[in-house]
């Protein structure tokens, strides 16, 4: 397969966006070194460089939408770019059209040309408009097969600080789009999961996306080991409340009030501190809070931390945290729910408790906390061994690879 050229449409790519930009970057960069030819349309942001050019591997940054605004139906608009020369040509170019996030827009046109296409869904579109496979309405994982509950989404949109009018845009545009992403993902001829977990949910919701649909997990970014300094815990997901950081919150608020007064400290990332009496309140808790945090920062983080906590409330496909967690050598806390234990199993250090349950949270904290720090550090480095082992970039890339022999 060595040669063969592969066309990836991403809205973003690393170092924007989260863990499926970070999925998307790592099978360029591992898929260019193995001897394909791949080339990366992408969004353009102020200080990027147009075109970049590595080995097998060359990334055109287009000014698709602006930095402050989304990104999920945009690309719908963006007629002028789905029907230029330039797409035109990168297309008939390609032998594979890859499509990691939602330009779904571009598949038919490729179909057109004859072009094989494997979409990879890092979240629950289109079974979910929301990407999110959670009824926030309801507080439980959806199991709805038909169009989602204008409540959740409206709620969902709300607790991301739209306002009233981006939520009401937000609210026509789920409810009308989803059957057209629906039906040009049936268009496509692979459909790559990042976790069994993550299939199984899409399956059972659309039962006739399940012959083409296959799981491959994410590769992994190399990150070293960190030694461990202090005896604080790491948080990652930031403020929305489907991340859990309220029940985070709560597991500390109640270790204080119930656990003998226990004190524990946590950075917490993309977190703002507020009001002066919201930042009084965190640091009551225990919690140092960080904006934005360069990878400086986040090593200086891991050195403080013996553990990191994953409190997420929706089915998480995959989780990165998880991983990173690991490979830095920590243990970590993380709901069970989503592909979090597909993710996490087998490692020694992982201590799972059920999601929302801020008790069972606090008390493996506590557990933690109460660990000598060689414990600790021994179950990390067993997690890093484990992950490491699992989800092995090689074979990655050869199971990817496979999948493209039967296109």
């Amino acid at each position: 397969m060595s040669g063969t050229r592969i066309l990836f449409l991403s809205e973003l790519f690393y170092p924007h966006g989260s863990g499926g930009e970070l999925a998307t970057f790592l099978y360029a960069k591992l898929l260019s070194k193995a001897g394909f030819n791949v080339v990366v349309v992408t969004n353009r942001f102020v200080s990027e460089s147009q075109i970049s050019k590595d080995e097998n591997l060359i990334v055109y940054r287009l000014p698709l939408f602006e930095e402050s605004k989304g990104n999920k139906y945009l690309m719908l608009q963006r007629f002028d770019i789905l029907v230029s020369g330039f797409m035109k040509k990168l297309i008939k170019w390609a032998d594979l059209v890859y499509i990691p996030r939602y330009w779904y827009s571009v598949i038919p046109l490729a179909k057109a040309y004859g072009r094989p296409v494997i979409v990879h869904l890092h979240g629950y579109l289109p079974i979910c408009p929301l990407s999110i496979s959670y009824d926030i309405s309801k507080n439980a994982i959806c199991n709805r097969n038909f169009l989602c509950s204008t409540r959740c989404i409206h709620m969902f949109d709300r607790a991301s600080g739209r306002s009233l009018a981006e939520s009401l845009k937000s609210l026509f545009l789920n409810t009308i789009l989803k059957p057209f992403f629906a039906s040009t993902l049936n268009l496509s001829d692979a459909i790559i999961c990042v976790s069994k977990s993550q299939r199984n949910i899409l399956i059972r919701r659309a039962p006739s996306l399940r012959a083409k649909t296959h799981v491959i997990y994410n590769p992994l970014p190399e990150l070293p080991y960190t030694d461990i300094e202090g005896n604080g815990f790491g948080y990652f997901g930031g403020s929305h409340p489907l991340k859990g950081f309220h029940v985070l919150c709560r597991a500390l608020a109640y270790a204080r009030a119930n656990e003998g007064n226990i004190a524990l400290m946590v950075h917490a990332a993309g977190v703002e501190n507020g009001t002066l009496n919201h930042s009084k309140w965190m640091e009551r808790l225990g919690i140092i809070s960080y904006k934005r945090l360069d990878r400086i920062q986040v090593e200086k983080i891991y050195s403080q931390i013996r553990g990191v906590v994953i409190p997420s409330l929706l089915p998480e496909t995959y989780s990165y945290v998880a991983c990173e967690a690991s490979l830095k050598g920590r243990v970590v806390i993380a709901s069970d729910i989503g592909g979090i234990p597909e993710v996490l199993n087998g490692c020694p250090g992982a201590f799972l408790f059920r999601a929302g349950d801020y008790k069972q949270l606090a008390d493996k904290m506590i557990a933690v906390k109460d660990l000598s720090r060689e414990t600790v550090a021994d179950l990390g480095l067993r997690n890093r061994e484990v992950i490491l082992k699992k989800f092995d970039n090689r074979q990655i890339i050869g199971e990817f690879t496979n999948l493209l022999l039967t296109l």
